[in-house]
């Protein structure tokens, strides 16, 4: 009876470990043949905004270099938690991927009591794939010139200057915070739905000023319609090498962006991320991609997974205090 049960153990053992070999070479094979049919984007805003245009240059370049279909899926709603969700629940295969964002993979989490993924636990980290300075510009009735201008004016005047952004708890609300909270100064934030209402008011001078993309900005900026005060980033964007950061102008430190990754359900096999990182970073660094995002704004950022998933854990502590200070809170 003992020699019968060693010989069944035996073959148990054999059979478990041949399906492991199996369901290792099946995995091995899967992505050494990836991709073999259509790629998802998943874009977690509606089309035409900042999020969707990074995604459809990115797509664009990728169907040629990878010999697949990547179609753009926009699933909005709910500050992006809708479309990241859809990927943090797909099969970890490489053919539901994100272009997540700060907000997406950081900011809800501290804005909401509920978000419906884990940011860290949920998603693979592939590259990321670039930045959208956020430009403080002011209607020329304020005369203000610079950040000291209007830094000074806000104390002159505390709570009667205001700024407009495109909405509670994105990046660009957040900015304001953390202009206030550095600066020392009392100013009113006025939530719009979108850049382009905030913008439209402040041409119209029913507010004082606005933090948004550059560009939303920009253009009226090179018209003489609005002031550039600052870019919120740690160094000066290519796009508008001319305005100075609010750190060269007094704020020391003071680092933000609206940064943008692409991202894979969690449990990905390790050899899809490496080739949709090989192939995105190609993508992006082509010559032509990159005037063309520079050309709306954008300033092309890459990174290894590894190097992302760090930049992910110290943006996080970063963006955690600020929405505490802000005091900041979405249902």
């Amino acid at each position: 009876m003992k020699s019968v049960a060693i010989a069944a153990a035996g073959i148990g053992l054999s059979l478990f470990i041949g399906s492991a070999a199996a369901q290792s070479g099946r995995s091995t094979s899967s992505a050494r043949d990836y991709p073999n049919k259509t790629i998802r984007m998943i874009v977690p805003f509606p089309a035409g905004g900042p999020t969707d245009v990074l995604a459809r240059a990115v797509a664009l370049k990728l169907n040629d270099q990878m010999g697949q279909p990547v179609v753009i899926d926009n699933r909005g709603g709910a500050s992006g938690m809708i479309g990241a969700d859809i990927v943090a629940k797909a099969a970890p295969d490489g053919y539901t991927i994100l272009m997540g964002l700060v907000n997406t993979q950081i900011i809800n989490s501290f804005l909401y009591s509920k978000v419906p993924y884990d940011p860290i636990r949920d998603f693979a980290p592939i590259t990321k794939t670039g930045a959208a300075t956020i430009m403080f510009v002011a209607h020329p009735s304020l005369g203000v010139k610079s950040i000291k201008d209007f830094i000074a004016a806000a104390k002159a005047k505390p709570r009667q200057l205001n700024f407009g952004s495109p909405g509670t708890g994105l990046p660009h609300h957040l900015a304001g915070e953390l202009l206030k909270t550095m600066a020392g100064i009392e100013i009113i934030h006025l939530p719009y739905k979108g850049a382009a209402p905030a913008v439209a008011d402040l041409l119209g001078g029913q507010i004082n000023t606005a933090l948004v993309s550059l560009p939303a900005a920009y253009p009226h900026v090179k018209a003489g319609k609005l002031v550039a005060l600052g870019v919120t980033s740690r160094v000066r964007s290519s796009v508008a090498p001319e305005v100075p950061t609010f750190a060269e102008q007094g704020l020391g430190g003071y680092d933000l962006e609206n940064w943008y990754g692409l991202f894979a359900p969690a449990r990905t096999p390790t050899a899809i991320i490496a080739k949709l990182n090989q192939e995105t970073v190609k993508a992006l660094t082509a010559p032509d991609a990159i005037e063309r995002l520079n050309a709306q704004g954008f300033e092309v950022r890459t990174s290894t997974p590894a190097e992302f998933a760090d930049y992910i854990k110290a943006e996080s502590g970063k963006w955690s205090a600020i929405v505490k200070a802000s005091g900041a809170k979405a249902e």
